[in-house]
């Protein structure tokens, strides 16, 4: 590399995480966004958000409303997570998880690991009005996925701090550390009113070979319907379709020998 090329390249890379970051303000599936809400959420100056924007937008990862000139995300993007949607093999969980689903009355969840989130790739959960970032440390589906962290993921310290959603979230990282080794003991994860009050689920790893969660599967529905009474009978089914899950997304070498 040239010295003026090594001069350049921490501003390219700072233009980078810049566009990247304006396309991390799509994440919770709100309203279409102005140039000047980019550059509030930001914390840039309205015409870097403006020339960010407008660079997105001829690249197709953003289009823009002729009426109102507010942004949404674009084709591009679109393109991309179909592709990435079918190379992780996704479209083939949907039909075990629907059959899951209707087993069971409840709604059923794949989530992957995106930072201090659990992303939600394919399941009931999927809709155009719902979020489908979750924060780790309140749910079922994030205690797993802390639980059987892959290396390099980091466990409950590489976390920000812990927000409370109710007054049973776990706030404390001594706490959310018990509760990790609470769930590896019980190789499941519960999530009882943490994330909301009425909301109960559980939660299974999707394991891999060298006994790793490459995913998160969850069982979500009222207390009434997942009682404790009935837990063990959820927990079974659940586990019956992570089992499934294996064959169908992970690669003869990355199974768990059970599942060749």
């Amino acid at each position: 590399m040239t010295e003026a090329a090594a001069v350049r390249a921490p501003g390219g890379a700072q233009a980078v995480q810049r566009a990247l970051d304006v396309l991390h303000c799509f994440h919770d599936n709100g309203p279409d966004l102005s140039a000047s809400d980019l550059a509030r959420r930001l914390g840039l100056a309205a015409s870097t958000a403006h020339r960010l924007a407008r660079t997105l937008l001829g690249a197709g990862f953003l289009e823009q409303d002729a009426r109102t000139s507010r942004y949404r995300l674009g084709p591009a993007v679109t393109e991309l997570g179909r592709l990435s949607y079918h190379q992780r093999g996704l479209h083939l969980a949907a039909p075990e998880l629907t059959d899951l689903a209707e087993r069971t009355g409840a709604t059923a969840d794949l989530a992957l690991r995106s930072g201090p989130h659990a992303v939600i790739v394919a399941g009931g959960s999927v809709t155009p009005k719902v979020g489908l970032r979750r924060p780790l440390h309140s749910t079922a589906l994030g205690k797993v996925l802390l639980a059987w962290a892959r290396p390099g993921e980091g466990g409950p310290s590489s976390l920000p701090p812990l927000p409370a959603f109710t007054d049973r979230t776990i706030v404390e990282p001594a706490a959310l550390e018990a509760e990790l080794a609470k769930v590896r003991s019980d190789a499941y994860a519960l999530n009882d009113g943490e994330s909301a009050h009425g909301v109960r689920t559980l939660a299974v790893p999707v394991l891999d070979g060298a006994g790793h969660a490459r995913f998160a599967l969850a069982v979500r529905a009222t207390p009434s319907v997942i009682t404790d009474a009935r837990t063990d009978w959820f927990l079974a089914q659940a586990r019956s379709c992570a089992r499934a899950l294996e064959v169908l997304l992970l690669s003869p070498a990355e199974r768990r020998p059970h599942t060749r």
